[in-house]
């Protein structure tokens, strides 16, 4: 993810068992993990190949955790929450509204307090299959919620994104708590729709910041 090998590179058990200095059961366990993930493809010919993506790709994958996360919330809203769930989610809505009214702001703060929230709002249905299936595709270039909250990295409107992304947390978790399961999916697929600008932001318009966000280097084309 941070670019130690290339788009398309090969990697064998053999070369890979060497340089890290470890044995070739636990390495192919680690691999098989990174082919699952679709991080790494089987090579025909032996071992693997560091997979590349498009633009589409990485944007398809931004969309897919939205229609995941929005199923998840939707089917939480439908199927109700507890009150110490309730209590939990506007604690974390309360916590990060101080961090955002903090004359210096902390995004570290921000991003432990945002993580906190969604894993919470991808586990509230109770569904091991959707949060399996979300927890494989936020590790795929650019998918992650927490993917371009990275203090070197200068997205235009940055202020007005975060408080616009906290706007959302608050719409979705008020709509699961009314059990309003068709908005809170909406709501929650526009929500991730937010990375996808920034996304097309950082590779069509400043494509040096591709080398900071962990994932982009594997991103080797604009197009489809």
């Amino acid at each position: 993810m941070n670019g130690n090998f290339s788009a398309g590179e090969r990697l064998t058990e053999m070369s890979l068992s060497k340089k890290f200095g470890v044995s070739r059961t636990p390495l192919r366990q680690a691999l098989e993990q990174l082919v699952s993930e679709g991080l790494l493809a089987r090579n025909k010919s032996g071992g693997c190949i560091v997979s590349s993506f498009s633009l589409s790709d990485a944007a398809d994958a931004i969309e897919i955790r939205g229609v995941l996360e929005g199923t998840a919330v939707r089917l939480a809203a439908e199927r109700g929450i507890s009150e110490t769930q309730k209590h939990q989610l506007l604690q974390h809505l309360d916590k990060i509204d101080i961090v955002l009214e903090r004359e210096h702001f902390s995004l570290s703060d921000y991003v432990t307090l945002n993580t906190k929230l969604h894993d919470d709002l991808n586990t509230l249905c109770g569904s091991e299959v959707l949060l399996n299936e979300i927890q494989r595709v936020n590790k795929l270039p650019a998918a992650s919620p927490a993917a371009f909250l990275i203090e070197e990295v200068d997205l235009p409107d940055f202020e007005k994104s975060i408080k616009l992304a906290q706007d959302q947390h608050q719409n979705i978790v008020e709509a699961i708590i009314n059990r309003e399961g068709g908005r809170a999916e909406y709501l929650a697929r526009e929500h991730a729709r937010l990375a996808r600008k920034n996304l097309e932001f950082v590779m069509n318009r400043n494509p040096k910041l591709a080398k900071i966000i962990p994932g982009l280097e594997l991103i080797t084309s604009i197009g489809e």
